[in-house]
């Protein structure tokens, strides 16, 4: 028998794979199968799918790598990671890391909804365990379409962690103590972020070909959701089409795009901007201790970036404005994890 090449080695015997080179450049992959009879079978371009009718050809099991989780994870990797936004990506690989550890060896079938209740207990993240166990749920679900289980997903009515949102608020004090400490760039970055209510991602993408008309078009990262954010009314300019201008005006010398740049007018990247925020933040908190303001010093060192957005939220008297804004498909979402001060209310009596 003749010896199979390196490139068809990982494959199952009697399957290979063929390769060309398209006119535009890009490589197309097939898989085949090769009966005892000589003949070439296509098993199509998808390498799950190839193995699972290799499978039937050879009258066996499913391939051994994908009856483990192993195998499954690796190709989730592969095939349904990359088509989510970036943000996404980064969580999931990560989560999928923590996941790994535990159940990389399981049979997909030996795996119980008691199983995934330790992992969950085991988990000193019990949010972040959430998260990984919604993970994992997924994998399950792609599995099944992938027709590499026909088992429940165990995932199912297994009791998530209790989570408690963050519920801290930056008043007006503590607002202005790190603005005042903050260099012309970080004020830039909070003015923007507290504007448009956008996460940090969004808000350092920003891009000044954004603006169109009287609308600054607004792409989320992590949803993909799209937003159109006012810039004027009447023809008057609102704070935001105010500071965009002047964003505008002091950087029209520079080649940059993006709003948010920092003194060499550069784009500013996240590490830069927690950098520019922890220095002006420990400033803010120093001053206060000196002032003999412990309570304002502790709350100005709990005051994190991402702590605008949901600050512009609860200054917007509308509900179903700042869900709007924040890009929400639900009020409730809003309500629950971002309104971080108590609803307007009159006495009993006036």
């Amino acid at each position: 028998m003749r010896p199979r090449s390196t490139e068809n080695r990982d494959l199952p015997p009697g399957m290979y794979r063929r390769k060309r080179t398209r006119k535009n450049g890009k490589v197309w992959v097939g898989y085949y199968y090769r009966d005892r009879a000589g003949k070439e079978i296509p098993l199509g371009t998808d390498l799950v799918q190839a193995k699972l009718k290799w499978a039937d050809f050879e009258a066996k099991a499913t391939p051994t790598e994908l009856k483990t989780m192993k195998g499954i994870f690796d190709e989730y990797l592969l095939k349904i990671i990359p088509g989510k936004a970036a943000r996404t990506q980064k969580d999931n690989i990560y989560e999928l890391k923590q996941l790994r550890a535990v159940f990389d060896s399981a049979p997909i079938d030996a795996i119980t909804p008691a199983m995934i209740a330790q992992y969950r207990d085991s988990r000193s993240a019990k949010t972040r365990a959430n998260r990984e166990i919604a993970l994992l749920s997924h994998v399950f679900n792609t599995a099944r379409e992938w027709g590499l289980t026909i088992r429940d997903n165990p995932c199912l009515g297994v009791r998530k962690n209790k989570e408690i949102p963050r519920d801290f608020y930056a008043n007006e004090t503590v607002w202005q103590a790190v603005y005042e400490e903050a260099p012309p760039e970080l004020k830039d970055a909070m003015d923007l972020a507290y504007l448009t209510g956008q996460r940090p991602s969004d808000v350092l993408s920003m891009r000044k070909d954004d603006m169109e008309g009287i609308y600054l078009l607004v792409s989320q990262g992590k949803t993909g959701k799209r937003l159109r954010i006012v810039l004027e009314a009447n023809g008057v300019r609102n704070s935001l089409g105010l500071l965009l201008d002047r964003i505008m005006r002091y950087t029209s010398q520079h080649l940059s795009p993006f709003f948010i740049v920092n003194e060499h007018c550069k784009r500013m990247s996240w590490p830069m901007l927690r950098n520019r925020w922890a220095d002006a933040r420990e400033a803010a908190r120093v001053k206060a201790e000196l002032e003999k303001k412990p309570d304002l010093a502790n709350r100005i060192a709990q005051f994190q970036f991402r702590d605008i957005r949901p600050k512009a939220a609860s200054e917007i008297n509308d509900l179903s404005e700042a869900s709007v804004l924040l890009g929400h498909s639900k009020e409730g979402i809003t309500e629950r994890v971002y309104r971080r001060v108590g609803a307007i209310a009159k006495p009993s009596k006036g």
